[in-house]
């Protein structure tokens, strides 16, 4: 759909982003999470328009991610930053690993590198037990999603499709992050 009406869609959608983000994260944080609103609705976009996650998005997010962790805890310098960076990594080599395994035996790409740098963004950006779930969660909805349009447009499912899965996966990580800071600021404390 490309009417005219995308715009003040994605602006809407945008300013209800930053607004959750700025009324559940107090002070600072809900600055961070704002701009990932932004960003994760910038992607989703334009995988959605595309198939293709643009490395700028990715890099502003995982940049941003660092940015935060060492603001959150300044008092230790560069050791704020390992935790994120060990998570990004814990998250993308497992699918980058699955990336070139499902090449190899399939012959082509199951899984895109655009997609394996947005779970890292993921892992940088939240706890592992929050990725786990926004990785579920954006798969079921990506799967979903296309039955639901291949059952309305009555066309069989195909093992090839191709799903633009930031579509999925970018307002997913957002909401983790929402989710996450909900529950630290009701329980007064950060989740581990």
């Amino acid at each position: 759909m490309n009417d005219g009406t995308d715009a003040p869609l994605a602006l809407g959608i945008a300013l209800l982003g930053v607004l959750a983000s700025l009324i559940t994260g107090p002070g600072a944080e809900g600055l961070y999470g704002a701009f990932l609103a932004v960003l994760m609705l910038a992607v989703a976009a334009h995988d959605a328009r595309h198939y293709l996650i643009p490395n700028e998005l990715t890099g502003a997010a995982f940049a941003l991610a660092l940015i935060r962790a060492a603001a959150l805890v300044p008092d230790i310098g560069l050791e704020a930053l390992l935790w994120p960076l060990a998570r990004a990594g814990a998250v993308a080599l497992p699918l980058l690993l699955l990336m070139a395994l499902y090449r190899r035996w399939r012959g082509r790409d199951g899984l895109g590198l655009g997609d394996v740098k947005l779970a890292a963004v993921c892992g940088a950006w939240l706890d592992l037990v929050t990725v786990a779930a926004v990785i579920e969660l954006s798969a079921l909805l990506a799967i979903g999603a296309y039955a639901a349009n291949a059952a309305r447009q009555r066309q069989p499912l195909r093992a090839t499709a191709f799903l633009p899965f930031g579509l999925f996966l970018a307002p997913a990580i957002w909401l983790g992050w929402l989710g996450e800071t909900w529950y630290a600021n009701r329980l007064g404390g950060w989740p581990g």
